[in-house]
């Protein structure tokens, strides 16, 4: 079954003809690419294990590696 909701929004019309135009372009239904905008924009939103690796790495707690073979032979 799938994941999908059926949802309305209100679009410019002109929006909306230039959205149209581009999906053509791209080979892709006009929801197939509203849907693919949504995720380059809302889907690049991090998780939270991803903000945790952000918040260590730009706090300074991350270990420095000065050579890749001592550090992969540690694994």
């Amino acid at each position: 079954m799938s994941n999908k909701i059926q949802t309305a929004v209100r679009l410019d019309k002109d929006l909306l003809k230039l959205l149209k135009e581009k999906a053509k372009a791209n080979q892709r239904s006009l929801n197939n690419y509203i849907e693919w905008l949504l995720y380059e924009d809302v889907g690049k939103i991090p998780n939270d294990l991803t903000k945790a690796a952000i918040e260590e790495a730009q706090t300074g707690k991350l270990e420095s590696v000065e050579d890749v073979d001592d550090f992969l032979a540690k694994f």
